[in-house]
């Protein structure tokens, strides 16, 4: 297909005149039915490289993505423009699987959305043989790497749809990768011959990238925070920490809000939703926030602690200027943080023989016994099995993590149990009710019409669907049907979060545990790595912060960025900024003796006016007297 036609597309239904970066050559390698990498930074618009072809091709384009939010978004924004798509992941029931599915089939849909822990499902594989697909784009695609940072085994079972499709090429997209896995995701999504890598620098020219050390993190952070306008983003490992970083933000008189992994979906999305709507100025979160999150005036994102990979670091603070204007990213950080980034190796990946303690104690507490359990799936609470067999949750979280990875085991964590719901009343009875709230009302008929087989068994519910459908608050929801459910109308589970663990083989003995070197040895030795790589970012005042980035993804003919705190240092100021230092300092002068600690160097860069007026010094322009305070020189 010609470049004109893409560029029709692209007008009719997102309203742009022409493409930019590397996405015309992603269209063009996809469109021809090549494989494609394509790598691009965040806010590169990837999404353009995948939409735009699909829609130009015969047939349903399949996007594996991990992030839910994004799947959402992005659905209902192509329906918005009149384009049909749909999205399946692991919140939804499975008549609502089914019914997406057959749409697909059936239909004449243009995309589907698919979290990759879906796609390796019977339901899946047997729908994907009777659709008509245009190609596959696999999102974050370093995830299907073993050297990747954020690895995940879901990914590796993309091969396998391959097989069922073997005429549909594969687009794979990331913002983030290092040569070796470059490399490696060519060979995991069995590239064929003909593939193209298309790459765009990694660069991004408006952010600022800076590294401050500090004593006092909270004043610091403040102070950058009221040195800059416009939106933010605090970076903390720690849940707990999100909620006091954001308290005292707000004590300072900063609009700001918490986010982690941990909070009910409902106060997610709310909390989400007034950021994105500047009704919080600050989202003090985890890294659970942010992937899909489509806000482009951020102006700043600080971690209030050091990531531990470049990778990492990359994307989220890539998530800072996403509208091409200036932004900033920060990173705070003191003399333990780089002690505690070491200790990270140990608790990550702990040694092998605690592992299988660590097996053997969950296997007790599960009271499964040795030859027994194979496909077996049992609710697990981390917090209580710590408790109750000494473990320290850190690593005992990590070795369950690394058993998952041999295949013994299945470890999945605080996924969401969708709410579940059953009408106690037959029809008769339900009928003949004195009447209820106007809401309630509203509720029932909803479920009457969207839900079948509710009167004889439990049936998977959304209440977000419910709220959109009936108008009413989605808090109102949970509180009337929890009404409805105390007078005795209904049974109703609400949704929560909880650990499984699935037996994918029977127990077996400790010493039949066999840590490959794929899934131990040689990983730890990688993420040890990346926890070096960042410690040199942060320690290292010689080379330039935006360029020790693009060094580690590969991009080695470029340029310091001139702004970043380092560049900013070892810059020889020009003659202007030196006499206008030389003035100032000057002028203070003027009042008497100085001491160092009192000099102000308010509009100018610190390390420079201490260059200047160590020149001023060996030029004796100015003096030291006997207390060690700078005085002018006698007439």
């Amino acid at each position: 297909m010609k470049i004109e036609n893409y560029q029709s597309i692209l007008r009719k239904y997102w309203g742009y005149e022409s493409f930019r970066g590397i996405q015309q050559d992603i269209i063009e390698s996809i469109g021809s039915g090549h494989d494609t990498l394509g790598l691009m930074p965040t806010g590169g618009g990837k999404s353009i490289t995948f939409q735009v072809p699909a829609m130009a091709k015969y047939g349903v384009c399949i996007v594996i993505t991990p992030l839910i939010a994004l799947m959402n978004d992005q659905v209902q924004g192509l329906r918005r423009r009149g384009i049909k798509a749909t999205a399946v992941n692991s919140g939804m029931s499975h008549s609502d699987i089914v019914t997406a599915l057959e749409n697909c089939v059936l239909g004449d849909y243009k995309f589907l959305y698919i979290s990759p822990e879906r796609i390796g499902t019977e339901l899946f594989q047997a729908k994907l043989r009777h659709m008509r697909v245009s190609f596959i784009t696999v999102d974050e695609a370093h995830c299907i790497s073993q050297w990747g940072y954020d690895f995940r085994p879901s990914y590796t079972r993309i091969s396998e749809i391959r097989e069922i499709v073997p005429n549909a090429p594969v687009l794979a997209l990331t913002a983030s990768a290092t040569p070796e896995v470059v490399e490696d995701i060519q060979t995991q999504l069995h590239f064929r011959d003909g593939s193209n890598v298309c790459r765009m620098s990694f660069e991004r020219k408006n952010l600022t990238y800076i590294v401050r050390r500090t004593e006092d993190k909270m004043k610091e952070m403040v102070h950058i925070l009221r040195s800059l306008q416009g939106s933010a983003i605090v970076y903390t490992r720690n849940r707990q920490q999100t909620q006091e970083l954001a308290e005292y933000l707000i004590s300072e008189g900063i609009s700001a809000t918490n986010y982690h992994a941990g909070l009910p979906q409902v106060k997610k999305d709310e909390r989400q939703q007034a950021w994105q709507r500047d009704r919080y100025r600050v989202m003090v979160a985890t890294n659970a926030f942010g992937m899909g999150i489509d806000k482009p005036n951020v102006r700043l994102v600080l971690h209030y602690e050091i990531p531990d990979s470049p990778e990492a670091y990359f994307q989220e603070a890539g998530r800072a200027g996403r509208d091409g204007l200036q932004a900033y990213a920060v990173l705070l950080y003191d003399d333990k943080d780089c002690k505690q980034l070491l200790k990270r190796v140990g608790e990550t990946y702990p040694e092998p023989d605690y592992i299988r303690r660590v097996y053997e104690d969950m296997c007790c507490y599960l009271e499964m016994a040795i030859g027994d359990g194979q496909n077996v799936v049992r609710q697990f609470n981390l917090q209580e099995f710590c408790y109750k067999f000494h473990h320290f949750p850190i690593q005992a979280h990590s070795a369950l993590i690394l058993l998952d990875k041999t295949g013994l085991i299945q470890y999945t964590e605080d996924e969401e149990v969708t709410s579940r719901l059953m009408f106690t009343l037959n029809r008769d009875e339900l009928y003949h009710l004195r009447q209820r709230p106007e809401k309630q009302e509203r509720i029932i008929h909803t479920l009457l019409r969207k839900y079948s087989g509710i009167f004889i068994e439990f049936v998977y519910i959304d209440e977000y669907a419910i709220a959109q459908e009936t108008g009413v608050e989605y808090n109102d929801v949970y509180l009337s049907l929890k009404e409805m459910a105390h007078d005795g109308i209904i049974q109703y589970v609400p949704r929560k979060r909880t650990n499984y663990i699935t037996f994918l083989s029977r127990r077996v003995d400790t010493d039949e545990i066999i840590f490959p070197p794929y899934i131990y040895a040689d990983r730890r030795k990688q993420y040890e790595r990346r926890i070096l790589s960042m410690i040199q970012y942060v320690t290292d005042r010689d080379q330039c912060h935006s360029r020790f980035l693009l060094s580690y993804f590969g991009e080695h003919d470029i340029q310091n960025c001139g702004k970043c705190d380092i560049c900013r240092e070892n810059k020889s100021p020009d003659k202007e900024e030196t006499e206008a230092i030389r003035t100032h300092f000057l002028k203070q002068l003027q009042n008497g003796p100085l001491a160092p600690k009192d000099v102000d160097y308010t509009g100018f860069n610190r390390n420079t006016y201490i260059s200047v007026i160590t020149s001023m010094s060996r030029r004796e322009e100015i003096l030291l007297d006997a207390n060690q305070r700078f005085i002018l020189p006698p007439d």
